[in-house]
């Protein structure tokens, strides 16, 4: 008996951020909208279809977007109320099946293989998750369905709905691709559709007189290595041919918690940039603390005006939450590093996570008994709020000003 064909779904939120923002805000439909930091310095999170109709974009610089569409409606966002809509729609999915692998706050890959005999085909579980998306949180979603993660991906892009002046165009809502179709689907398709072709690929590619996904799998996966490479050539030889036996894996292990901040202006004064580090680690801390994890390397990155980046990082011999104790490590870090040309984003990171916090002290070692104040001050700010206590540094004008999760992601508003 032949085994049981796999039917994946991909679920994506239509333009989520400024979904979610126009519940509230009911007077801004039909309007060009974005959700991003409005300053010179600020990028574009989500823009609604009527702004998108403009050639507004996500990850395009908030300036650029400005120039394009002049009565642009910039909204700063609110990170905590997306998370919390994207825990709901997680709920929503799973109560469909166990099977839900979350590859963001707005999107997750559903395999449904298991659910069809109680819930119905797979066009049915689509339709059904739609609805219940509609009904509950007043949003719109878009579904691809296949046997193929990559598949699905592709599909639910094609049933997106279409941008113009006057608001979105509906598209599919759900397209389906039966694996006997799955090659007709893809070998149309550009090649900037396919995962892992990027500018410098595609630009090989070009060369070879390659613009289809079609083109791409007729190469002879020889050629295709010597062109791009034994990796990216297997993978995209694989892909262009519908070949793609990745399962849907729920619940994987969260890697890194980290908080960084693009500033309105470089800062050159050591002791600001510290400050910072503080107000970070601080938050970085907190957020490990309340997610039950720990990490051993903390790393900091810092990038100057030129947009040059760089990263320092350091391991320590036992796991922590302590916002203090990755401020300390951070600023060691920091103390390396030159900051003369100014620093225009400051970051702060932990990764290497695991362990339970725990440690062996040494013989004649006291207890921290800071450790103690920070559990006390956990305690504090989940019954107070994060602003209720913390650091004498994060005061300012008598009010604690701690970083949020979320909080100055996509860049100042000023």
């Amino acid at each position: 008996m032949s085994a049981e064909v796999r039917r994946i779904l991909h679920v994506d939120m239509d333009a989520f951020f400024v979904s979610v923002e126009l519940i509230s805000r009911p007077e801004l439909r039909g309007h060009p909208v974005v959700v991003g930091g409005a300053g010179e310095r600020g990028v574009i999170a989500a823009a609604s279809y009527e702004a998108r109709a403009y050639g507004v974009h996500s990850a395009m610089s908030s300036v650029k977007a400005k120039r394009m569409c002049p009565d642009l409606t910039f909204l700063s966002g609110d990170h905590g109320v997306y998370s919390d809509v994207s825990r709901r729609l997680m709920e929503i999915f799973r109560s469909h099946t166990p099977l839900v692998e979350p590859l963001s706050l707005d999107e997750a890959f559903l395999d449904v293989t298991g659910s069809r005999k109680l819930l119905g085909s797979t066009r049915q579980i689509a339709d059904s998750i739609r609805a219940q998306v509609l009904d509950q949180e007043h949003l719109p979603c878009t579904v691809g369905v296949s046997a193929k993660k990559f598949i699905s991906k592709l599909a639910s892009g094609k049933a997106k709905p279409q941008a113009s002046a006057t608001g979105p165009i509906p598209g599919h809502g759900v397209l389906v691709v039966p694996p006997s179709q799955e090659l007709a689907f893809l070998h149309p398709l550009p090649l900037r559709d396919l995962w892992g072709v990027g500018p410098k690929t595609r630009a090989k590619l070009d060369r070879l007189g390659i613009s289809t996904v079609g083109e791409l799998a007729a190469l002879p996966v020889t050629a295709l290595i010597n062109c791009v490479g034994q990796a990216s050539g297997q993978h995209l030889h694989d892909l262009a041919n519908g070949i793609d036996t990745r399962p849907v894996v729920p619940d994987q292990e969260l890697k890194s918690v980290s908080h960084e901040e693009t500033f309105s202006t470089d800062i050159h004064d050591r002791e600001q940039l510290e400050c910072e580090l503080v107000r970070m680690a601080d938050a970085v801390g907190r957020r490990l603390s309340v997610g039950n994890h720990q990490g051993r390397t903390i790393n900091i990155k810092v990038r100057y005006l030129d947009f040059t980046t760089l990263s320092r990082s350091i391991t320590i011999d036992h796991s922590t939450d302590s916002g203090r104790s990755i401020a300390r490590e951070a600023k060691q870090l920091l103390a390396k590093v030159e900051i003369k040309p100014g620093v225009r984003l400051l970051g702060v990171g932990v990764t290497n996570l695991g362990g339970d916090g725990s440690r062996q002290l040494r013989l004649g070692e006291e207890v921290d008994l800071w450790d103690e104040a920070e559990r006390t001050v956990d305690e504090i700010r989940d019954r107070f709020g994060s602003g209720s206590i913390g650091p004498a540094v994060l005061a300012e004008d008598g009010l604690l000003r701690v970083k949020e999760k979320g909080q100055q992601q996509w860049g100042p508003s000023v």
